[in-house]
């Protein structure tokens, strides 16, 4: 019998028409994500949303089925459930359209089926916790997309912070992990994650996708 407290897990729901990529999937995530149900049609996925409520649904973007909407439709559909359940798209689209429709929908996030095993699951829990996650291309469509109108940039604000987090926040609203930020600045994980909070703070924000929001609307990126 284990003892201690258990490590938090993450329910997941995943959809794609292709059973042989939902098992490869599955056997890519790791120890930290719970696979609760998976579906291969739009009406499938909208109604294992619906019966097991998860915490995270890893969602396909063109998707047979229902009205021809892919998964665009199927987040439609769960809208009532968009405060509990978080959406990560998943595709080998990497096409702006597809990025921004899916995003407009109510998704959280979108990676391209190239990701890792490791990274994928690192994506589940950040979209778990409130963040928005992109391949790092991916996040220039949705930046463009969300932050065309023109927007005072408040001085204040930005004098709050130092060059250094500016450098970060700009890279963590774009998408990057902080290891790729890390990596990108030369610094460490540590200090990044140290940055972040401090960025945040002086913000008032609470999550990195509120960052993302944040930076968008004053063309920051």
């Amino acid at each position: 019998m284990s003892t201690g407290q258990e490590p938090r897990t993450v329910r997941v729901v995943i959809v794609d028409d292709h059973a042989i990529f939902r098992s490869g999937l599955k056997a890519d995530l790791d120890s930290r994500i719970d696979v609760a149900g998976e579906a291969g049609t739009v009406e499938q996925a909208i109604a294992v949303i619906s019966e097991v409520r998860p915490e995270v649904v890893l969602l396909d973007v063109h998707l047979p089925g229902g009205l021809g909407g892919g998964g665009r439709e199927v987040i439609n559909a769960s809208a009532p459930l968009l405060a509990s359940t978080r959406f990560l798209a998943l595709s080998v689209s990497d096409a702006a359209e597809d990025v921004v429709a899916v995003i407009r929908a109510g998704a959280r996030g979108y990676v391209t089926k190239t990701i890792s095993g490791p990274e994928i699951s690192d994506a589940v829990v950040r979209v778990a916790d409130g963040d928005a996650v992109f391949s790092p291309r991916l996040a220039g469509f949705v930046l463009d997309a969300f932050g065309t109108a023109p927007a005072e940039i408040a001085d204040d604000e930005l004098d709050r912070l130092s060059a250094r987090e500016l450098e970060v926040m700009r890279l963590i609203a774009r998408g990057y992990s902080y290891k790729e930020v890390a990596k990108e600045l030369f610094i460490s994980i540590k200090t990044v994650e140290t940055h972040v909070s401090a960025v945040l703070r002086k913000l008032q924000l609470s999550s990195r996708h509120e960052l993302t929001k944040w930076a968008a609307e004053r063309r920051l990126l």
